[in-house]
Formats: structure tokens, sequence, C-alpha cells
């Protein structure tokens, strides 16, 4: 079976064109083999007919007739062969990359575009000297933070079938490979087709915050923990190249989670699951070190006669051979003239007694291990041993500076409103949340400061918080401060949130002392060691939220406790709730004009504001390509720091492979360095831009709401979309919706924007933009708006996003998801289509172009390889959705097929939620 034609395909593509064939071959036969030659040959047919749609503009009724009434079986089973065949298409486009990076590697010309080494040599040129970028480099801070939203639902153990074809690929990369090896390769290959097309998708159980901590786990622990190393070692191999310096350099990456920590409309979250995966975290990389350890051991064999060892490294083992005498006796007679495999063996002996919790021979930070290590890497270099295993030693150094003793640091999430419940509850006061947000500031003051206390209270929203905050005590006594991430607060809209979580911490015993008696008016000599984040997420949010951030840092209590942590506030940008609340323009311009008001407000009150951004990973929810996104933001909002989640499937495109997770992390790296040591150009037209942008923004979010806000839009949402799939399927531990939905503002942005791209209109991606655009050019003038979206990278980077979008949109086999709601079908349809087509005939009028993507012609062809596979798909779910509803919504047989198709879906169109 071939898998795609040779136009889909760019020049320099023979490689990638060949894997996909190979696999599209064995993928054919491995359905031949499970399914047998009746169901192989249905599945051509039907890909046959959707190659043929595509190609010569056929209605979706022709290849619909194919799919309607097939057997509940039949058409999971469809589904599922379909998704595989994604799969393999995904799994060729990631090895393609690696390959491709070789040979910018092998070929030794001009860099590879966003390395280190392009960055540098960038930078170089724009005039950056040596010391201002080790400056730089010294105030770095990139810390991703990975979250279990529910877009991604594979399976562990598909995840390493996958790998494994993967590493047969890449073994194929060697053109001296012998036939029967090429052969065993294939056979490596379908073993791995074979046993996948076996093990179901995902359990029928709904997943537990232990079981999406395993899944996070297995990117944090695997490809992310053994590649840290090879960062640093390009970034220092880029520094000699490009500035001819070897300089130490300094840790400027970290890692942390939101599994477990998470409590914002999950119950299922609390102090159990963040104690649970503080320990879970620390026995995996306590786990990694050990198994490190003894491979060091083994490979550091150096004998006393042949190489000297330092008279410090001698008196460390003399002292650890009477600290574990039990593992000193295991040591071999043999190897006892072996000084650095004894104390190494020793070092795993220590490793494993810190696992063991309180022990007192045990660790008592990473800090003593890295002494260890720094001891050994010291009397390796004084006696030859540079290149005799002084740097496996270095690789272990930057994974303990790196994920110390916890793997990744746990922030915790909380709604506002729950603090106010709690509140509520210790103050006996009922009317507390509906009370002005500076009478509720005032009142707080004392608790947060320590100056009174409030009186115990058994309420159990009182419990669960007071609870969270003595494991946070205790967690941070038992694991160290860097264990603990950010403590963010959902819906923040005032000073009094913030005061609010500093009072609970309090009252929960988080507390630790004062740096310094610098006290006063009654204030305690304690402080609350906690960094606290308000997310501002709806537009409104974000646009009072300078006002917010004035307020709380005039507010002398908090100021006290800002003093204590740095002088530095986070603040949280939420991407998902503002593109819900107002449409992808308006919520991209309300970001990008809070950043900007924040930054003053911190200018003005001398303090340094970091801010996290809460991206997804559709373009609805702030996803996308991350140099872009970086090079556009407002001047000084980088400035050397960089905290940003990582979402549901793009933990799996981004970390899933070594060489992938290590270009990803590089890219990163080289955007942070070039938006902060040189930010774009002051531009005299911005603010004539930025008026314009204010009109545009407003007008785009009109068009939007009119739309959601219409009668009967909810209804013809969850007619429209699988919503009502979406909400059965066991993704993840996290309900939903925040409650009962009454309206879109109920519903979470993640399945709202997941149901919009399974119906293939994704409006949540463009809606409002078109009407924008039009009105603006009658007010400014289309040569503005061309000017704009050609100069401004802000709108450049808006529009490419949204081209992308509407890409991957096909109104037709959108229009067969609408004709679901019956008579909503007409009015709401109509209006959707209107604007799809006045969207993209003002992108194509302002980017100068006849067809989307014409400036990507990489991801063009990547979209153009999954149309044919995701089409039946797409219109097989809309047969069964029909079928499944009318029956009641209770034949699960259809439910199951209806999964594997809303999973297939996700996993060809990709940057689904």
């Amino acid at each position: 079976m071939e898998a795609s034609r040779d136009a889909d395909y760019l020049p320099h593509d023979g490689p990638l064109r060949e894997d996909v064939g190979k696999l599209g071959r064995l993928v054919g036969r491995m359905l031949a083999e499970q399914g047998g030659e009746a169901f192989f040959a249905r599945v051509e047919a039907v890909r046959q007919a959707a190659i043929r749609r595509r190609r010569e503009g056929e209605p979706p009724a022709t290849l619909a007739s194919a799919l309607d009434g097939l057997h509940s079986g039949d058409a999971e089973a469809l589904a599922r062969a379909f998704a595989t065949y994604f799969q393999a298409v995904n799994t060729a486009e990631r090895v393609h990359r690696i390959r491709r990076r070789r040979d910018y590697q092998r070929e030794g010309s001009a860099p590879q575009p966003e390395s280190l080494l392009d960055a540098l040599g960038r930078l170089k040129a724009e005039g950056v000297g040596a010391q201002e970028l080790l400056d730089w480099l010294a105030r770095l801070w990139i810390e991703p933070v990975f979250t279990a939203h529910p877009t991604e639902a594979v399976r562990r153990s598909l995840l390493e079938k996958e790998q494994a074809i993967v590493r047969a690929l890449v073994d194929g990369f060697d053109s001296s490979r012998t036939p029967q090896e090429r052969a065993e390769d294939e056979d490596r290959i379908f073993m791995a087709l074979s046993a996948g097309w076996q093990t179901a998708e995902a359990s029928p159980v709904r997943p537990t915050v232990q079981d999406e901590h395993h899944h996070v786990g297995f990117y944090l622990a695997n490809p992310v923990y053994r590649i840290v190393p090879a960062l640093y070692e390009s970034l220092a191999d880029a520094l000699q190249a490009v500035y001819g310096i070897a300089a130490p350099l300094p840790r400027l990456l970290g890692f942390a989670s939101w599994v477990g920590g998470d409590m914002d409309g999950n119950p299922n979250v609390g102090a159990d699951t963040i104690a649970a995966s503080l320990a879970t975290q620390r026995a995996h990389v306590l786990e990694h070190y050990i198994a490190d350890v003894a491979a060091l051991a083994r490979l550091l064999s150096q004998t006393q006669g042949r190489v000297g060892v330092d008279d410090e490294l001698a008196a460390r083992l003399a002292d650890y051979r009477e600290r574990f005498p039990q593992a000193a006796a295991r040591i071999r007679p043999r190897h006892a003239d072996m000084p650095y495999r004894c104390l190494l063996t020793l070092i795993g002996a220590r490793l494993e007694a810190t696992g063991e919790n309180d022990h007192a021979e045990g660790y008592a930070s990473p800090a003593e291990l890295l002494d260890d290590l720094q001891l050994i890497d010291r009397s390796l270099l004084a006696h030859r041993g540079l290149h005799a295993g002084a740097y496996a030693v270095r690789r272990l150094v930057w994974r303990v500076r790196t994920f110390g003793f916890h793997l990744a640091r746990l922030d915790v999430r909380q709604d506002s409103r729950v603090h106010d419940d709690a509140l509520a509850a210790l103050l006996s006061d009922d009317e507390w949340p509906g009370r002005p947000a500076q009478e509720r500031a005032q009142q707080l003051s004392g608790y947060a400061a320590g100056r009174a206390r409030f009186a115990i209270s058994h309420a159990e929203v009182v419990t669960g918080l007071y609870d969270v905050f003595v494991t946070l005590g205790d967690a941070r006594r038992r694991y160290g401060s860097g264990a603990i991430g950010l403590y963010v607060i959902s819906m923040a809209r005032s000073a009094a949130d913030v005061l609010a979580v500093l009072s609970l911490a309090r009252y929960g015993g988080l507390v630790a002392p004062a740096v310094s008696s610098g006290a006063s008016q009654g204030e305690t000599d304690s402080t609350v060691p906690l960094d606290i984040a308000p997310l501002f997420e709806t537009i409104d949010d974000l646009a009072h939220s300078p006002a917010t951030l004035r307020a709380l840092l005039a507010d002398p209590v908090y100021r006290t406790h800002l003093q204590s942590r740095g002088d530095r506030q986070w603040v949280m940008l939420g991407y998902s709730d503002s593109g819900k609340d107002g449409g992808t323009l308006a919520s991209r311009w309300a970001l990008q004009r809070a950043q900007v008001e924040l930054l003053e407000v911190a200018r003005q009150a001398g303090i340094q504001l970091a801010f996290f951004h809460g991206r997804g990973g559709s373009a609805s929810r702030g996803g996308g390509r991350m140099a872009p996104a970086l090079l556009s933001s407002p001047r000084g909002s980088v400035a050397g720091v960089l905290r940003v989640t990582e979402q549901g499937e793009v933990i799996h495109r981004k970390y899933g492979i070594r060489a992938l997770a290590l270009r990803n992390l590089e890219q990163t790296v080289s955007a942070v360095l070039r938006a902060s040591l040189r930010p774009r150009a002051h531009e005299a037209r911005e603010a004539a831009w930025r008026e314009r942008m204010e009109a545009l923004a407003a007008h785009s979010r009109r068009h939007y709401r009119a739309l959601v806000e219409r009668e009967g839009f909810v209804e013809y949402f969850r007619r429209a979309t699988p919503i009502d799939v979406v909400e059965r399927m066991t993704l993840g531990s996290r309900p939903a919706s925040r409650r009962s939905m009454r309206g879109v503002h109920d519903l979470r942005a993640i399945p709202w924007v997941f149901a919009w791209t399974q119906c293939r209109s994704i409006i949540t991606g463009w809606y409002g933009l078109g009407a924008a655009l039009e009105q603006g050019a009658a007010a400014f003038g289309e040569q503005a708006l061309v000017e704009m979206a050609r100069d401004w990278p802000f709108l450049v980077n808006a529009l490419d996003d949204v081209a992308m979008v509407l890409a991957k949109c096909d109104l037709d086999i959108a229009e067969a998801f609408s004709r679901l709601a019956g008579d909503l079908h007409e009015p709401f349809f109509a209006l959707i289509r209107e604007e799809f087509e006045r969207t993209r005939r003002w992108l194509l009028r302002l980017k100068g172009g006849d067809a989307l993507l014409a400036d990507n012609p990489r991801l063009a062809v990547s979209i153009r390889l999954r149309n044919p596979y995701v089409d039946p798909m797409s219109l097989l779910t809309v047969d069964l959705l029909a079928r499944w509803r009318a029956g009641g919504s209770e034949d699960e047989a259809l439910l199951r097929a209806l999964v594997a198709c809303v999973n297939g879906v996700a996993q060809g169109l990709q940057n689904t939620g």
C-alpha cells in the first residue's frame, strides 16, 4: 500500500517518502494479518475514496455512503486502522526531523535554524559580546511545566512500542546495514505494530491522579532525564565555536509538574495526592541516580599503581567505609584497589539510604551528592582522567543540578472561590465572598501578616485547605524548598485573593523564620515560604490585571512577603479561558497588552515581574511554535525567564523521543536568548498599530460573543460536536466542566477546543477575525492592514497560527456534523460558513497569496499527508454519533467505536486541545 502521492512531498523529502511508504506497507500487512483480507480490502477502498474526494473535489456524501450503517465493531476496527496509519505518518515525520538534524551536523555548513549555534551566531552578528552573553546566561531560567490535561490518551505501553519503531527507523540511517539487518529492522517494526494493534488505546477505567503522574513521569524520568546533559554540552560547544571561550555554565533549566497539585475543579486532588506525587518523584529520581552511579562504578575502574587519586577522595572513601560497613563488605576483594569504583559503590549505598525516610546516613540534600561527584571529577582531572570518565561524571552532575531529589517542582493550584468559601467558614461570615475586595483585603491584613489567628474550624472546605498547607510545609522540610513550585490562584481578581492564600497558609502552619528581624507594625518575624501567582484568565480579568497588581504591591503586608521572596512576583497568564471568553484575536491582544501594562506597574514598584504562560496545544489556547511567539512578545517580557505549561499531546510531540526533546530544548533556549538579549527594535509605527488593534480586537470579540451568546448556541454546540463523547471518555481524572453546564463559561477550555476540532470547523481558532479585518479595512484602509500583517511580529505570528487552523478545517465535513443539530443547523452554520470564508479571504489578501500555508510548505505537506485518513474517521463519527444518540446514548459498543474515531482524529489533526 502506498501511503500517499509523490506530489505531497517536498523535493528533499525522499527519505521521508520512503519511511512513510515502508510503514504504510507494514501497517497494511499487519491489518490483513490481524483483521483478514476482507477487512484490509475495505480499509483500502475507503482510503482510496478519501484520496479521490480530495483530488477531485467530490462532496463528503460520496465518501460517507461507504461508511454509513457499519456494525459498531467494524466501525471501531476501521477507525483504529486509520489511526494506525496516522501514527505511522507521525512517527515517520518525527524520525525525519532527526534525520534533518543529522544532515545539518554532517554537512558542516550553515547551522540548523533555531539551534544554539545559529542563535549565538546571530547574537554575535548583532553585537553581543562574550561577557554580555555570559551575564545573561547567569540570569536565564527556563522551566517547562508538565500538566495532565486530557488530550493525550496514549498508554505507556504504546509509547514504548512507538519508541521501538523510532529506533528501528533511526538504525536504518546507517547505509552499511546488511540486507539481513534491514529485514530484522522491519521485523521489529512489524512486531511493534502488531502488538500495538492488540492493545487497547486507553483503559476503560478513568485514570487516577497517580496514573496521570506515571504518564507524565514517563517523559520526565526517561527522555528528558537522559538528554539534559547533552543540552549543556551543546551550549558549551556553541560558545566555543562562536566565541572561542570555555566558561563554566550556570544551571538554566528546571522542570515542574501540575500532576497531583492542580486542585482547581478536581475533587480527586488534595493533600494526599500532593504528598504522593512528591514521594513518587523522589523515588523515581533516586532510582535513576542509583543506576547511573552503578554505571559509573563499572566505568571508573582506575587502579592504584596505574594512576593516583586526590588525598581528599581517599579520605572520603575511608569515611564512607566506616559509615556503610555492610555496603563496604559487599565490595569484591579484587576491586579493592579501584578507589573510584569503591567510592561510587558506597555513594550508591548512601543514595539507597536517602530513599528510606529519615535515614540518618542518607544525603540531607542534593548538594551533598554533588560534593561527592565533583570530588571525583576534580580527582580525575588532576590525574589525566578528562577522557577516562570525567565527562560521564559531569553528565550525572548536570542531572543532579537539574532534578535535585525531587525530579520536578510541584505547583499547586486552586480556585479563588474555594479560598473565599474557606474564609467565610473561618470568619463565620456567609456574606464574605460578596464583600468588596478592598474590605476583604483590609480584614485579611492581620491574618496574612501573622498578627491575628483564625479560630479552629472543622468545615470540610477549611480542613481540606488546612491539610494542603500542612502537607506543603512537611514537603518543604523533607524534600527541600526546591521541591515546591508556585501556588497558582485561578480566577484571581483582586489583591484580596492573594492575601487569602497568605492567611490560609499561616493557618496551616506553612511558615519559616524571617531572614531579618525587620518586622514592623506588630508583624511577626516569620514568613510564608511560598511564591503566589495570580492567574488572570478572562479578557476582563486581563484588562483589570494591572490595577490588581498595583493594589497588591501597594499593600504593606504583601510587600513584606514579596521582599522575603527576593522581590520577584510571578503572574500566570491564561490563554485558554481568554480564548474561550473572547475569541482568538481578542485573547491574543488582551494577553499582549496585559504584559506591557503589568511590566510598567512592576517597573514603577521596583520589583521584578516574571510571567508564567498557561499555553495549551492548540492555537486557540496559545499553542504554536515557541520561537515566533517569544520573538513577537512585548519587549522586556521575556527577560531571560520562560515558564510555560506543556499539555496533552504537546508533551508527547516535544519530549517523546530523545533527539527531538533535545532539539526542542535547544530551540527554546535559543529563542529565550534572542528575545532577551536583542528584542526587536523599537518601531515608530507601533503606536498606530496598537490603536488599530484595540479596535480590531474589540470588533472581533463582539462578533464572537454574538455567536456564543445567541439563543440556542449551547444546545447547538452539544448537538453539532461530539462533546457528549468527550465527556464520557476516560482521558483524565478531571471533570470536563467546573459545575453543571448552564453555558459556555461553565465548560473547561480544553474539551471546548477539543470538541470544535473534532467536528473540523475549529471555530475557536478563527471566528471573529474575518469580521474584524473587514471592519478594519473599511476604517483604516486595506493597505494599513497589509502593512501591519507584513511588518508587525505580533500580527504576523497571529495570522500564521490562524492560517494553520484554517488549513486543518473542512467546512463540508463540519456541515455534516452541523446537520446533527436539526433545526439549529441552518441559523448557526450559515454564520460559521460565512465567517470562515470571510476570514480565509482576508487572510489571503493580507498575506498576498492564493493558498493557505504557501509560506510554510512543510506544514502544508504534513496536513496533506493526513487528510485522506482524517476524513473517513470524521464522517464515520457523524454516522455513529447519530445512531448512538438515537439510542439514548446508551450503546456501549457504539461509544467504543466513537472513542476510537475521536482518538484517531485527534492524532491526525494534532494540536487538538
